[in-house]
């Protein structure tokens, strides 16, 4: 059809999950949903709304980087993980998905690309191609625990490619980058001209300790230019009130080249709402609330995912250190959407590792969010047709 950027010409074809899902739920059939990954569903702390309710809420005085306390309290909030930040360095946005657009008009010419993680969240490709730049993956191999490897992150670069983005933990493999993966990378971006975005959403949200973990690479002393990108969806468990933030780091000169164009472009869309603005250093005081009681939770959910599987069984739940959800690995027969139609057959919706572009086998991903008692209850089945 003419008259159309070919831009956003996306597939729209519903695949045959999609399809069964829309006919359940049509027909009111009762769904325990694996898939959730929205936190304001799930009985989560959630804080004051008074919060919202400020007497400047309604005034308007427009700073392109966003109100300097705003971006004090992000720094503190850093701060308080082990990041000695300057709010002079940060930005913010009204999502990390806005960020990943401002970055991407930074870098890039169309044409150009950036090199994404797979498997990793099915985000990147409709960002970066509304922005008319290209995609490269590179693997994260299994061996590894899908954790980086320099080596495909150098194979899949080519003579247009601007950054390489990494994400952690890994969304939904819950691998941390590690110091000698982080090390080898800023000697490759340093050598190639790669800028580096770190995609830490789900950073403060490990499981277990890790002593050589990658929390953050805001405030770090690296080679090359580096975008750090979070917000309140995940941090504090509030994706409705849109914020995001970005640090941005590496040498000073580029550092602050990159600020400034930052600026012009955030100048010319100004997304941040003003009480969300002046809610922020409350809503990060929530934040260690929420994170306590989200943790609880997945770390219990996944234990109970580990100890129902019996001993012996053809499936395996994949190791992880954090985030949200859980990978199972399961038999190459009858594959993955097979084994989700089972599912759904059963009651249970969860996600197929082919949407997360997983190779090397058959992967599903369960979210950890629900209730216990909603996790607990979707166990029998869930093992019942695993092994069936």
């Amino acid at each position: 059809m003419s008259g159309f950027s070919t831009r956003s010409d996306f597939p729209r074809a519903w695949n045959p999950l999609a399809k069964a899902l829309a006919e359940l739920r049509a027909r009111g059939e009762p769904l325990v949903d694996l898939t959730e990954s929205n936190p304001t569903r799930v009985g989560l702390p959630q804080p004051d709304p008074r919060l919202l309710s400020t007497p400047e809420a309604f005034t308007y005085a427009p700073e392109p980087l966003g109100l300097r306390f705003a971006r004090e309290a992000v720094a503190a909030h850093l701060g308080s993980r082990g990041a000695s930040v300057s709010p002079e360095h940060l930005i913010l946005s009204a999502s990390t998905s806005e960020s990943y657009a401002w970055l991407f008009k930074l870098l890039c010419e169309p044409g150009d690309n950036v090199l994404v993680p797979a498997p990793s969240y099915p985000l990147f490709e409709y960002l970066t191609r509304l922005e008319g730049v290209e995609v490269r993956p590179y693997r994260l191999p299994r061996v590894h625990g899908f954790g980086l490897d320099v080596e495909e992150v150098a194979a899949a670069r080519d003579a247009r490619s601007r950054a390489v983005l990494v994400v952690n933990p890994g969304n939904p493999t819950g691998h941390y980058l590690h110091e000698g993966e982080l090390a080898a990378l800023a000697s490759l971006c340093a050598d190639t001209g790669l800028a580096l975005v770190s995609d830490e959403v789900f950073s403060d949200f490990a499981w277990d300790a890790e002593p050589d973990r990658v929390a953050t690479v805001a405030g770090r002393e690296l080679p090359m230019l580096t975008f750090s990108l979070s917000g309140l969806s995940k941090v504090a468990g509030l994706p409705g009130l849109k914020l995001g933030w970005t640090h941005v780091g590496g040498p000073p000169a580029a550092r602050d080249e990159a600020l400034a164009r930052l600026e012009w472009v955030a100048d010319t869309f100004l997304s941040v709402g003003t009480p969300v603005q002046q809610a922020l250093p409350g809503l990060l005081a929530h934040a260690p609330r929420f994170q306590a009681a989200l943790l609880e939770r997945v770390k219990e959910n996944r234990r109970r995912l580990v100890a129902a599987r019996p001993s012996g069984a053809s499936w395996d739940v994949v190791p992880g250190h954090g985030g949200w959800s859980a990978v199972l690995r399961i038999p190459r027969e009858p594959g993955e959407e097979a084994t989700c139609l089972a599912l759904l057959d059963a009651g249970l919706v969860v996600q197929p590792g082919y949407f997360y572009d997983f190779t090397g086998g058959a992967f599903l991903v369960l979210s950890l969010l629900p209730p216990p008692e909603v996790f607990e209850s979707a166990l029998g089945p869930l093992v019942r047709v695993l092994e069936g």
